[in-house]
């Protein structure tokens, strides 16, 4: 993947956490730039939970253990940024939103599954 397309990526994902943080009570982002901040971080925890526990329970695995490892790392991912608030439920009802767009939003990763 370019430069360019890396760029849009995050983009979409900041904003699909905008929106997500204005549906999901208990997830709160400040601004866009704190959404663009946690997408990064939460590319990099995902990446980082995928390095060490391998594919099936990084947050792009389907099924439960997905949705759970994708929740952990929202609410943990609000350690690192400023403006990021998220509670248990939150990160759970987050997950669940973000495994739903996700479905409907084509991503890179799927496309190179197939």
């Amino acid at each position: 993947m370019n430069i360019l397309g890396t760029v849009v990526r995050f983009i979409v994902s900041a904003l699909v956490l905008m929106f997500v943080g204005f549906l999901v009570p208990g997830f709160g982002v400040m601004n866009f730039w704190t959404a663009l901040i946690a997408a990064v971080v939460i590319a990099l925890l995902g990446w980082a939970m995928e390095a060490l526990f391998g594919r099936r329970i990084s947050p792009y695995g389907r099924g439960i253990v997905g949705f759970i490892s994708g929740a952990i790392v929202l609410y943990v991912a609000q350690l690192f940024v400023p403006g990021l608030r998220v509670t248990l439920l939150g990160a759970l009802l987050a997950s669940l939103v973000i495994g739903i767009i996700d479905l409907f939003v084509p991503t890179e990763m799927r496309r190179k599954a197939t």
